[in-house]
């Protein structure tokens, strides 16, 4: 049996990529559209999938628009919005049954395609721009969406403690942008920074089910209504080295518990061949409930609620995230030291390797049974330049070796130490 790989290919400036796979009743399809983050347009890009979702040109009020989804034996659209490297990513995501499993006289991939690339190219207007309602109601919406990050402490650690070390990069910015730029964006301005995006963002079309890149060739150059132009690749983020000495910021706002966040610099990214030892160095640290930051800070010392460490392969960022009573910082950072130290002078056993490496292995297995998972870990190869499998990735992984991790923990530094805690005085 023939291995299933993505075939590619490009009109204009829209790269395709067609994954022919029988093993889904469903078409997959994900569109993504990324343009380097800039604080001048951070804001209004990340505005616009909220107000494309609204309706095009053919559905311009938004229930009919919604209702087409429903004629498409009921499809499911939607979209994120994140960053990658110093880029900010939308994906727009549709998926929708396969013609054999009802009884269709269409195709519904061919319609599928045309949903897409009119909601992408062909949004609904009034006087040559936006339709003002949809941007006011989107504009409370993203308005909603940053302030509730603030009420999830969590993610608002995580974010401060990244805006505090990338604070003069553009990775610092929010990918759903600045909440206080909202109201001065009109709808004319909105559609002029909505042109100029879709005329210079990398776009990739993902398709997967049981087609042909011919056959969604055809249908995509029908659909999409682009500038002229070849596809834009991906730049490598920028890799800094950490501080010589962390930098150690604490902020306080009315909250119960502390939350001890790290951000430490890698010398590594997907990109590099190295990368695979990179990823089994977080799974020892801190990404699994057997790793050393959830055994020794939260199982034996019981001065964390939660922590783990988290990579960021395409900008080369190690995040570690804990929750902690407030009077137990310096015993936690302490313990949260020791063990990057470990891991530095190779402190790991057999098994602690041994059981990062099946973990790694099950996550990447998993994803094969996924089709937008698939899709996914394949963008990677768009972002990186470096194509890999998820075969290949198994591979490498249960091929890294204890020296190679200890290899990659040396290449990683610490940069700053964030602390949220209480308002109280004097402590």
């Amino acid at each position: 049996m023939q291995p299933e790989v993505f075939q590619r290919g490009a009109i204009g400036r829209l790269r395709i990529h067609v994954l022919p796979t029988q093993r889904f009743k469903t078409f997959s399809l994900s569109l993504f559209a990324g343009v380097p983050l800039d604080e001048s347009r951070v804001t209004q890009v990340a505005l616009t999938p909220f107000v494309l979702r609204r309706g095009t040109q053919r559905y311009p009020e938004t229930i009919a628009f919604r209702e087409r989804l429903d004629d498409l034996y009921g499809a499911g659209f939607g979209f994120d919005l994140y960053k990658r490297g110093d880029y900010q990513v939308v994906q727009f995501r549709l998926d929708i049954i396969n013609d054999r499993f009802v009884s269709s006289d269409q195709s519904l991939l061919k319609e599928a395609i045309g949903y897409l690339g009119e909601a992408l190219s062909a949004p609904a207007l009034e006087d040559g721009h936006f339709r003002s309602k949809y941007v006011e109601a989107e504009k409370t919406t993203i308005a909603k969406r940053i302030e509730s990050i603030i009420n999830d402490k969590i993610r608002y650690a995580a974010e401060r403690c990244v805006a505090e070390m990338c604070k003069d990069e553009p990775y610092r910015l929010l990918a759903l942008g600045r909440k206080e730029e909202l109201p001065g964006l009109s709808a004319q301005a909105l559609y002029d920074g909505y042109r100029e995006w879709l005329d210079r963002a990398s776009l990739d079309l993902y398709v997967s089910g049981d087609t042909s890149l011919e056959e969604v060739r055809q249908w995509a150059a029908e659909a999409f209504k682009l500038s002229d132009g070849s596809p834009q690749g991906y730049a490598r983020a920028e890799l800094r080295q950490a501080r010589r000495e962390p930098q150690t910021i604490v902020e306080r706002l009315d909250v119960g518990q502390g939350k001890l966040n790290l951000g430490l610099r890698t010398s590594q990214t997907y990109g590099d061949d190295d990368y695979p030892s990179l990823l089994v160095y977080n799974g020892v640290l801190g990404a699994f409930p057997h790793s050393k930051l959830f055994i020794n800070v939260r199982e034996k010392a019981s001065l964390a609620y939660y922590a783990s460490s988290r990579l960021d392969g395409h900008k080369g960022l190690l995040t570690i995230q804990s929750g902690i009573e407030i009077e137990n910082y310096e015993k936690a950072l302490t313990i949260i030291r020791e063990q990057l130290e470990a891991v530095r002078q190779g402190r790991f056993d057999a098994e602690e390797l041994g059981r990062t490496k099946a973990m790694l292995s099950n996550q990447l297995r998993e994803i094969q049974d996924s089709a937008f998972e698939r899709i996914g870990f394949d963008y990677n190869t768009v972002l990186s330049g470096k194509e890999r499998t998820g075969e290949d990735m198994i591979a490498a992984v249960e091929a890294v070796t204890p020296d190679q991790v200890v290899e990659a923990a040396q290449g990683v530094g610490l940069d700053t130490i964030y602390f949220l805690r209480d308002q109280k005085e004097g402590d």
